[in-house]
């Protein structure tokens, strides 16, 4: 492997034999692969610490959204306007609650995208990077005042914010990693990469469930913004290295503008198999995540009466998930990634998934309800999301920070927007219904998740897989 970005790597032992060492490694020898490759790859501590500082400010937000998805005070979700209209008309709004908020979201992302295809299409990545997360620090300020004041309708404009912030914010993570590491790097890099986010998954609702009861909901907004400054920090100390990745590619960086149509993100999903499959494997990954989601918000709402308490739940089952994430991202995610690719990182929880919503048939108790959420998300976090990342590095650069914004915003919410509408359907014939609905949605996973594995597979191996045209 050639030189590149102001470091020299080193030549790489063979991906089985590493994937073989891995196996019977103490986690004191993990710790010195890590610290070996920061020396070896610089930009990791950077990027590893800019993940962490991106997901603990996500974490400590969202039990405080979750609680209020599952609030019974229906005035601090909606505005006293859009109560009394719909009271006038004989409509319970709180018995349509997430339904309506995730409604929201998926209106919102479609007025959004357009706006982020324009950032992204007129100005360079060192302007528009920092913009966005500066951005969403000035809208933390703005709720911290709402929430400090107790104002109306603060809920469903919060709920609808962080699910945009998160998906905004993290797509434009992963894309400008795809411009700082190559695929090979990918490999090797990402597991550790994910496991700081994942640190950072375990530490938020951690600060969430200490802080709640002594800081209040509002200060806890406070302590993301700090968070998301940090962010921009590390972006601003990780633009030296992409420029001189794309130097040495020998192509256009990131300090010119992308340019191209608005919606060219949206075409070539349209366009392009691999993009058609990973949306695909978006639509259903997302079906599956909420039919489950609000049969635990259903549970929270009968089991926990204020917000304070239900905030604390939601934070213990966020500890549970990144628990298990951090323990798999540790011990298998890189050893599968580097011997066998993408496919057994994206088929394995497809196939925990499809049986765990087997069992919720049979037995729909809210324990396993909780145990499968668990499964589901830790899942997605420590396998499926790093495999879909690496094969963002082998695309060009319109389709990372274009078309994949696309899937993970539009394609994203707009599952949700149907299946939390199927959910409100299925849930009038009870919980065995909607689980055995969940096994033909997790099944669609499985399909979807083969389908990218047949797709990327076509790529090859380039020379220069940050330039390469998708495969048609």
């Amino acid at each position: 492997m050639t030189a590149s970005i102001g470091y020299r790597a080193r030549a790489s032992p063979d991906a089985s034999q590493m994937a073989t060492r891995d196996a019977t490694r103490s986690p004191f020898d993990r710790l010195r692969r890590f610290r070996g490759a920061l020396s070896e790859f610089p930009p990791l501590l950077w990027a590893f610490t800019y993940f962490f500082c991106l997901l603990t400010g996500y974490y400590v937000l969202r039990p405080v959204r979750d609680a209020l998805g599952a609030s019974s005070d229906i005035e601090a979700v909606f505005p006293r306007g859009m109560i009394e209209w719909a009271a006038a008309r004989g409509v319970a709004l709180g018995e349509l609650t997430l339904q309506l908020l995730f409604t929201g979201t998926f209106i919102s992302m479609l007025l959004l995208q357009p706006v982020y295809g324009a950032l992204v299409s007129r100005f360079p990545r060192r302007v528009f990077l920092p913009v966005v997360y500066l951005f969403f620090i000035a809208c933390l300020l703005g709720f911290y005042l709402a929430f400090d004041s107790a104002i109306p309708g603060r809920g469903a404009v919060f709920f609808i914010w962080v699910a945009v912030f998160n998906l905004f914010a993290v797509t434009v993570f992963w894309s400008f990693m795809s411009d700082i590491f190559s695929n090979h790097e990918a490999k090797r890099l990402y597991g550790y990469i994910a496991a700081g986010g994942t640190v950072g998954g375990f530490v938020g609702p951690l600060l969430t469930r200490q802080l709640v009861n002594e800081l209040g909901v509002a200060n806890l907004l406070l302590v993301s913004a700090g968070l998301l400054t940090l962010c921009v920090v590390c972006i601003l100390r990780l633009g030296p290295w992409a420029r001189r990745r794309e130097l040495e590619r020998g192509i256009r960086g990131g300090e010119q503008a992308i340019g191209g149509e608005v919606l060219a993100g949206l075409k070539r999903v349209w366009r392009e198999p691999l993009l058609r499959a990973l949306a695909l494997l978006m639509l259903f990954g997302v079906g599956v995540g909420t039919l489950i989601y609000n049969e635990q918000a259903r549970i929270a709402r009968t089991f926990f009466a204020d917000a304070e308490a239900r905030t604390a739940y939601y934070a213990g089952i966020d500890l549970a998930i990144n628990t298990l994430t951090i323990v798999v991202q540790l011990f298998v995610t890189r050893a599968l990634l580097t011997r066998y690719g993408v496919a057994p990182l994206l088929l394995i929880p497809a196939g925990a998934i499809l049986i765990g919503f087997a069992a919720l048939t049979a037995s729909p108790l809210p324990m396993l309800v909780a145990v499968v959420q668990v499964v589901l998300r830790a899942g997605e976090f420590s396998l499926a999301k790093p495999a879909r990342e690496t094969i963002y590095t082998r695309v060009d650069r319109e389709s990372r920070y274009k078309a994949k914004a696309a899937i993970d915003t539009v394609v994203y919410r707009g599952g949700d927007l149907i299946f939390v509408w199927l959910h409100k359907f299925l849930a009038a014939f009870g919980s065995n219904v909607v689980f055995g609905f969940g096994v033909l949605v997790a099944a669609g996973l499985g399909a979807g998740a083969w389908w990218v594995v047949r797709e990327q597979a076509r790529l090859g191996s380039a020379s220069d897989p940050a330039t390469r045209p998708l495969a048609t």
